[in-house]
């Protein structure tokens, strides 16, 4: 082998060629991978392929950091997703995560992802207005908001500025609801650009019986149709037995929203 010996840089080189080919849009990693790890990556894949560039696009991610040192499970100092989970919503863990630049360093806290939980409550929040009965033509306009979210994401997924985009189109529909704004347009475009980041949004019992929703949702429209045929008795029967189960149903002028007794 001459000097040195075959390691890690070399079983990247050939599980990539393998299963991905000899050419990568995007190759990520730790910021501490760059020298020797990467380095070496390209320089043999290159000379065995013969194809440059090895990755077009290379995303290097901070250290995530606990009690101010790198969080690894060889030194003792590891937070697993299952643990995290157990104490924050998902959602409070992504916004977590997307408050800070992929390139910097972050420190994992409660007390940073509780801030994080309180933010995902107020757009969760101004999702669930309803400006049905809204009756002037006042309507909050999202093109800014989105038109500053596509940007920050295309200036190197910088998600500070994606969320803070989010954040202020959250206050003004919350803002334009306490005004008698209608906000319905502004709501779908929350909801897809936090789709965008992987946010669901829900409260945390509602959270825990998403897996149910299609069969909730199938049972609100037989009922709906029940009562477009006048049969009351048999779908005010659905949406008692539903409320025992700790889902309330609520009857809007073009739909019926459902959601959990404490959300």
């Amino acid at each position: 082998w001459g000097q040195g010996r075959p390691g890690w840089h070399i079983e990247c080189s050939a599980m990539a060629v393998h299963y991905l080919g000899g050419h990568l849009d995007i190759h990520g990693g730790g910021q501490d991978l760059v020298f020797p790890h990467h380095e070496n990556e390209i320089a043999q894949t290159e000379a065995f392929t013969g194809e440059k560039p090895f990755a077009d696009h290379w995303v290097h991610n901070g250290l995530l950091q606990i009690d101010e040192g790198k969080m690894s499970k060889s030194f003792g100092k590891m937070v697993t997703i299952r643990e995290a989970l157990s104490e924050f919503s998902a959602d409070a863990i992504r916004l977590f995560f997307l408050s800070s630049h992929y390139h910097s360093p972050l420190t994992y806290s409660g007390e940073n992802i509780d801030g994080q939980q309180r933010a995902a409550d107020r757009m969760r929040s101004a999702l669930e207005a309803d400006d049905s009965d809204v009756e002037n033509t006042d309507t909050i306009e999202p093109t800014p908001f989105r038109e500053r979210f596509i940007a920050a994401m295309d200036d190197d997924l910088n998600t500070p500025q994606a969320l803070a985009a989010l954040f202020d189109l959250t206050r003004e529909i919350n803002r334009g609801h306490d005004e008698n704004k209608h906000i319905h347009s502004a709501q779908n475009s929350l909801r897809e650009l936090t789709g965008v980041l992987g946010l669901r949004l829900y409260g945390e019992e509602e959270e825990s019986v998403q897996p149910l929703s299609p069969f909730v949702e199938l049972l609100a429209e037989i009922r709906q149709e029940l009562r477009n045929s006048k049969q009351w008795e048999l779908a005010d029967r659905i949406r008692d037995r539903l409320q025992t189960l700790g889902i309330s149903l609520e009857d809007g002028t073009d739909r019926t929203k459902w959601r959990t007794r404490s959300s």
